[in-house]
């Protein structure tokens, strides 16, 4: 190969043989990974943990077309395409409506990046592990926090909401409708109203959520509302859906500091996504096939209908919980009112290691449940029914798998 290079050096002049030279001046000391030599292997298995979720056909498809620039006038198209979509699915009309470039953590750190300034006080509800990380966030950006704590299973009432309002007179509330980690429901009505008699913003987690519960952005007086693409959307990882309200795009527009993070900059997102009726200006290179594939899960909820979506979840569930119970399985979360339809935890079965129930349903019937997160770990065992999947038939099948578990898993006093 270097003789071949260096003959056509010589035809292209002493630049070029410079150039050749200094190609040739190392060895190479990482041999190509046998690995990457062999064919791509992936298991066909059913995704019934709490995300990511199966991908739906249409959007496998869509995952497969060629890539256009990101700057392209059909590339802005689907964009706003994107954005009309995020706007049903959220029900709001508010313009500073995107996508964001990253999972849903990405999503919640950019409201924060945002939205906080050094000084300001942050009342969080951390009934679960998204609450905690909300909590993470706004210390490092350098906010007074003040995390109201329940235990897994536990959610917050309007009292609770106003005791803690009063006390710290936050300028942002953050609450997690969808806790997925415990499987609770956040109620939300009256919520946003609350707020704004305290001068504070609503920042509400719709990620395991979103699809499969009603939520009403704009009636319900949520400023800020974000949501991640694996979910019920049945959209790959890595993008995620968040929309401003005028008053929460008050706030940023009005920061004294710029936001810690260019990357997430609201002002630069709101531009390259035509949310400010000015000339697109390059900000980063937006992951254009994930985005075709995000613009087919909306296409595919309009084409559904939010009603329906929301009445095929809480059917597929209210069928998961029964067959559960028919098991001799405890549903974690008491209150039926509170129970999330798209993620149902099941207290942790007594005389039994978690993991090898997670184990076994894996290995013997390429199903993934999954274990509790952060909080709820040891305690609970957790089943997603989110989107195409939310279906009698995985019911059945995900039943099948844990009444064979448990009759082949080894008894533990853990």
């Amino acid at each position: 190969m270097f003789r071949a290079l260096a003959r056509a050096s010589a035809a292209l002049g002493p630049q070029a043989a410079g150039w050749v030279r200094n190609m040739a001046s190392h060895q190479l000391l990482v041999a190509p990974p046998k690995a990457l030599l062999k064919p791509l292997s992936i298991p066909n298995r059913l995704l019934l943990g709490p995300g990511p979720s199966n991908l739906a056909p249409r959007i496998l498809v869509a995952g497969g077309l060629q890539m256009i620039g990101h700057m392209h006038k059909e590339m802005f198209q689907i964009m706003d395409e994107i954005k009309q979509g995020i706007q049903y699915v959220f029900q709001t009309k508010n313009p500073l409506t995107l996508a964001i470039s990253g999972s849903g953590h990405c999503a919640l750190e950019a409201a924060l990046f945002n939205l906080l300034e050094p000084g300001d006080s942050f009342l969080v509800g951390a009934n679960g592990i998204w609450g905690q990380r909300a909590a993470d966030i706004g210390e490092r950006i350098g906010a007074q926090v003040h995390p109201m704590i329940k235990d897994p299973g536990g959610h917050y009432t309007l009292q609770d909401v106003e005791e803690g309002l009063a006390r710290h007179k936050p300028v942002l509330l953050f609450l997690t409708q969808g806790e997925s980690s415990s499987g609770v429901l956040q109620p939300l009505d009256g919520y946003g109203a609350l707020c704004h008699r305290y001068q504070c913003l609503l920042l509400v987690d719709s990620v395991a959520s979103l699809g499969g519960v009603p939520i009403y952005m704009d009636q319900q007086g949520i400023d800020v509302l974000y949501s991640g693409s694996q979910k019920v959307l049945n959209a790959p990882p890595g993008t995620s859906l968040i929309s401003f309200s005028d008053k929460a795009k008050n706030k940023i527009y009005s920061r004294k500091t710029k936001p810690v993070s260019f990357y997430l900059d609201m002002k630069w997102l709101a531009n390259i996504w035509g949310c400010d009726d000015q000339p697109r200006i390059y900000h980063h290179t937006t992951p254009v096939i994930s985005l075709y594939s995000l613009r087919e899960s909306l296409a595919l909820m309009a084409e559904q209908g939010l009603e329906n979506s929301w009445r095929q979840h809480r059917e597929a569930t209210a069928y998961l919980q029964e067959r559960l119970q028919g098991l001799g399985l405890q549903l974690f979360v008491k209150d039926p009112a509170i129970r999330l339809p798209t993620v149902t935890t099941v207290a942790a079965p007594t005389g039994y290691n978690w993991r090898d129930i997670v184990t076994y349903v894996m290995d013997n019937f390429d199903i993934e449940i999954t274990g509790g997160l952060g909080p709820s770990l040891g305690k609970v065992l957790r089943i997603g029914l989110l989107g195409c999947n939310a279906t009698r038939e995985n019911v059945d099948r995900v039943i099948h798998a844990l009444q064979e578990a448990l009759q082949h898993c080894p008894r533990s006093k853990l």
